[in-house]
């Protein structure tokens, strides 16, 4: 059973307090080496202010690179820090207390500063390199008052192993369940919840030389983040590095883009790499124990002390917590306690995270792939021999076939036990299929190909439990029928708006109207209006359209079954709970939920006639990482909708506090499409800009564009660099 568990919010009130600062507590010494080693990197900002990194090792380069995050977004590194280290109560007090106390209970710090401490020599550069970098912005910042991490270590990035948004996996346990087991529900501080089944996603296309003009692999690189989650940047240096694509703020690799040779983009997967467990607890003597294999075991306690904000003072609070052989108690249900088995960091994934962007081919990623270590991505790959592949997860435990594990375990036997890892082999990928292109939506395998895609009989149920998205039937449906693609062939592929669920959705609606709506009621002249349009709609989201607006404000009202998109071993997907609803709904499912959206359209503007991009917006007025929408303030009309009915590109809007209209958090952040041959041709677009200072003219350079699906070249080589250099500096000049 893997559920991942989405990051916090980044909604997170900053304060600031007077901790010394890096440069006060530093010696001149140390200053000294950080000034010298920052000679041996250069920075070149291009005239988008992309960041390309040259270094003389691979060292210098995560130096480098560290360094221009934190002139790009520091506040956006330190958070996730903060975050990863259980700290948050600490800024944001009690609200997020067992927030901390979940990430305290599966993340250790003392485990990750010990594979610090055995990390291999390459890897602990690195490290350093890291921790070097931020430092060294700090000390040369004196006016950046960090929130809470006035000096950061070279084992944080330990904690953190992946690049993935949703890098927690609880197996669908609640931060509201941990709460109520460690507070015996007398406690009443709130949590924030994850939210359930949001589709923020990510698209990956890898297309064949046989489908290209050029005979050229192009891969499509499209994660579905919240905005400004990951810049834009490149890191090179003459130890073979030359990586170009997305980084998640603070981690020192490239997380989806591509080097020289080949490229990766990474879905979000749904295989299942956490399991949960029902333990058998006994009282012996004032001790507790658990059951397992007829023998009575000791439970391991830990005091967990966490310190949370209280009127401007930090108070502690301590847990006394549990641990058995599967892992944490996270849970109590019908009167067992529930344990957690999962691998939310390790070193072997923080390796892999790194080896694979210096692959020189497929081989050496097969390589990569065979450490066994990604626990949240599925991986979509092309390289400039040709290949293209898939990989449906990577880190997949050996279990019990005759189990479904989907459900909660006996956690009182061995037979339950994870028996290692499945080798790469063995798990669903797909290799240079015959039909010449691959695609994954957050979508099932099974379809990863087309008709050439892994047959479901072949395989466990848990290595692939994902179910089929609307996005990945648009996908199939574009790529099954293109051919000489080129970069913006691809491009104009993964920017289809269609929205596919109201293919099935919308006639259900008219059917229903029209047969049970007489002409003498009321309804009837309220809604023919708005129905009549529905039936002619072709189903693209477009900006002038009134059509787009009715369909995505009724979608949001009806049944929330066919919102469901993560689901477990045996449950019907969202495209097979959609196409039901769409069969059995009555009327009474149906109509009055559009009567509903004219209601509120029409007392919010008059009139039900509202174009999709009058309210639709994109709006970026600061570089705050809690925004605040105003309807009064500047913002651009987005014709894209919602990856959940069917959008390749995503834009998720909602309505904000006091706003009339929607705006967007999240969807097409990070977007660029690669081309591999003799030489890398790219294309690249990002949401808004690369900076986060609102003052910078790369904070809302590529609005615009944004709106308009308009890419900007991919600046790869040093040369074309050069000619569009808008700075060239070291680090700290």
């Amino acid at each position: 059973m893997k559920h991942f568990k989405n990051h916090l919010p980044l909604a997170v009130l900053i304060f600031c307090f007077s901790f010394p600062m890096f440069s006060q507590n530093t010696t001149a010494a140390a200053i000294d080496r950080l000034k010298k080693l920052a000679q041996q990197v250069t920075i070149i900002r291009d005239n988008w202010g992309i960041a390309h990194v040259y270094g003389k090792t691979d060292a210098d380069a995560v130096f480098g690179m560290l360094y221009a995050q934190c002139e790009d977004d520091f506040k956006r590194i330190e958070m996730n820090y903060i975050e990863k280290l259980g700290r948050l109560s600490e800024i944001k007090g009690q609200s997020v207390l067992y927030n901390d106390l979940e990430i305290k209970l599966l993340i250790d710090t003392n485990e990750a500063k010990a594979d610090y401490k055995k990390a291999a020599p390459w890897l602990k550069k690195l490290l350093n390199s890291y921790a070097d970098g931020i430092n060294f912005y700090l000390h040369n910042h004196p006016e950046v008052k960090p929130a809470l991490l006035t000096h950061f270590e070279p084992w944080y990035p330990l904690l953190w192993t992946d690049g993935s948004i949703g890098a927690i996996s609880t197996a669908g346990l609640s931060t509201g369940e941990l709460k109520a087991f460690y507070s015996g529900n007398t406690d009443k501080v709130a949590y924030i919840e994850r939210e359930k089944d949001v589709q923020t996603g990510s698209n990956g296309f890898a297309i064949a030389p046989s489908k290209t003009a050029s005979g050229n692999a192009i891969l499509y690189i499209n994660p579905h983040t919240t905005f400004y989650f990951r810049p834009e940047i490149q890191m090179s240096s003459e130890e073979g590095l030359s990586a170009y694509g997305a980084v998640t703020w603070g981690q020192f690799f490239i997380y989806q883009g591509f080097n020289e040779n080949c490229g990766w983009m990474h879905t979000s997967s749904n295989v299942d790499v956490a399991d949960i467990y029902a333990e058998k607890i006994v009282t012996k003597n004032n001790k507790l124990f658990y059951e397992y294999d007829n023998k009575l075991v000791p439970v391991i306690e830990k005091k967990i002390t966490i310190k949370y904000l209280e009127n401007g003072k930090l108070i502690p609070k301590t847990f006394n917590t549990y641990y058995t052989n599967h892992g944490p108690i996270m849970a109590k249900r019908d009167g067992k306690w529930i344990s957690l088995k999962s691998n939310n960091r390790s070193m072997k994934s923080l390796e892999q995270s790194w080896v694979r962007t210096k692959s020189k081919g497929f081989e050496d990623y097969k390589k990569a792939m065979d450490l066994k270590a990604n626990t949240s991505n599925n991986t979509v790959y092309a390289d400039k021999e040709g290949n293209i592949a898939y990989w449906h997860g990577n880190f997949i435990p050996i279990r019990d076939k005759k189990l479904n594990w989907s459900k909660v375990m006996d956690g009182t036997t061995s037979v339950t036990q994870w028996k290692g890892l499945h080798e790469v082999s063995e798990t669903v990928h797909s290799y240079n299929p015959t039909n010449g292109w691959l695609q994954n939506c957050n979508s099932t395998p099974y379809t990863v190909a087309g008709d050439n895609s892994p047959k479901e009989e072949n395989y466990l149920p848990y290595m692939a439990p994902d179910g089929e998205s609307f996005r990945g039937l648009n996908a199939i449906r574009l790529l099954s029928k293109g051919n000489t693609y080129t970069l913006d062939k691809v491009i104009a592929d993964g920017y289809d708006t269609k929205l596919t669920a109201f293919e099935f959705l919308i006639p259900s609606l008219v059917a229903s109207f029209e047969k049970n709506i007489s002409k003498d009621n009321v309804l009837y002249s309220e809604l023919l209006g708005p129905i009549t349009l529905l039936k002619n709609w072709d189903y693209y989201a477009q900006e002038n359209s009134v059509a787009t607006t009715l369909a995505v404000e009724w979608g949001y009202k009806l049944d929330p079954i066919i919102q469901k998109v993560y689901i477990d071993e045996g449950d019907m997907d969202q495209v097979e709970n959609t196409l039901n609803f769409a069969k059995i709904a009555t009327p009474d499912q149906l109509v009055p939920q559009l009567q509903m959206v004219i209601n509120e359209l029409k007392s919010k503007f008059g009139t039900w006639q509202i174009p999709w991009g009058e309210i639709n917006r994109f709006q970026r007025t600061s570089g705050d990482i809690t925004m605040i929408y105003n309807d009064a303030l500047e913002s651009l009309p987005i014709s894209y909708g919602p990856a959940l009915w069917g959008s390749l590109p995503a834009f998720k809007s909602n309505y904000q506090k006091d706003t009339k209209k929607r705006y967007g958090t999240n969807g097409n952040s990070f977007v660029c499409a690669v081309e591999f041959g003799t030489k890398i041709k790219a294309k690249s677009l990002l949401a808004g800009g690369n900076s986060g200072d609102p003052t910078s003219k790369h904070f809302y350079d590529q609005a615009e564009m944004y709106r308009k699906g308009q890419f900007k070249d991919v600046l790869f080589y040093k040369d074309d660099v050069q000619k569009n250099a808008e700075k060239t500096y070291h680090p700290g000049e």
